[in-house]
């Protein structure tokens, strides 16, 4: 089947093709309130919809839309080819030897993977360059993010774009990790590990040390 290039192709929406790992890295969080007891108000942010709203974001999208309109074209081009040389031997197949046939649907298949290749090729570009847009807008939100959060009271603010990492900024003093273990060890029937005896040897650097969880457990 011939590839269709419709006048679409490449114009692409940020809000799909943001990568996940920009969101992976939370700003740097902030101090308790003024009031020296924790936040508590929970801020929601669409950081898709914000990082291409902005007039930086508007801009460097339309930008970048110029520049790939030349190859935008270029592919439209080899796709109208296609469809008419597609049309040229449904009308003269009855006309012609089953080698000239044959020559006319190779030529059609080469210039369907020629289309196929430069279109994944200028897909891939046109996507990284919006990722490099992101990435730069994004670094410099984050401290614009935690300014404000911090301002208002915020104890942590979530994505809801549909990213993998929701959380874009927390408040350490909302921080329960202690307090979770302690509760842990007040109903575990397992005591604490007994202290090193007076004078033992510390272990030496490069002895094996326990396994640390990387990953967040699955919810039951």
């Amino acid at each position: 089947m011939p590839v269709k290039v419709h006048n679409s192709v490449l114009t692409l929406a940020l809000i799909t093709l943001l990568p996940l790992s920009l969101l992976a890295q939370t700003a740097p969080a902030g101090g308790a309130s003024a009031a020296g007891s924790a936040p508590t108000k929970i801020g929601l942010v669409n950081i898709l919809e914000a990082i291409s709203a902005t007039n930086e974001g508007q801009k460097e999208l339309d930008d970048l839309q110029k520049r790939f309109a030349p190859k935008q074209t270029e592919l439209r081009g080899i796709s109208d080819e296609i469809d008419r040389l597609k049309k040229q031997l449904d009308g003269q197949s009855a006309k012609l030897s089953e080698e000239e046939r044959n020559a006319q649907v190779r030529t059609i298949e080469a210039k369907q993977k020629v289309l196929q290749r430069n279109y994944e090729d200028a897909q891939s570009e046109f996507q990284q360059a919006q990722q490099d847009i992101s990435g730069r807008i994004y670094q410099k939100m984050a401290a614009v993010l935690e300014k404000y959060a911090t301002s208002n009271g915020y104890a942590v603010v979530l994505d809801v774009s549909g990213q993998q990492n929701t959380v874009l900024w927390g408040n350490t003093g909302t921080l329960i990790t202690k307090q979770l273990v302690d509760a842990y060890n007040a109903q575990s029937p397992v005591p604490p590990p007994a202290a090193p005896a007076s004078g033992a040897q510390a272990k030496p650097s490069g002895a094996a040390q326990p396994p640390v969880a990387t990953t967040t457990p699955k919810k039951p």
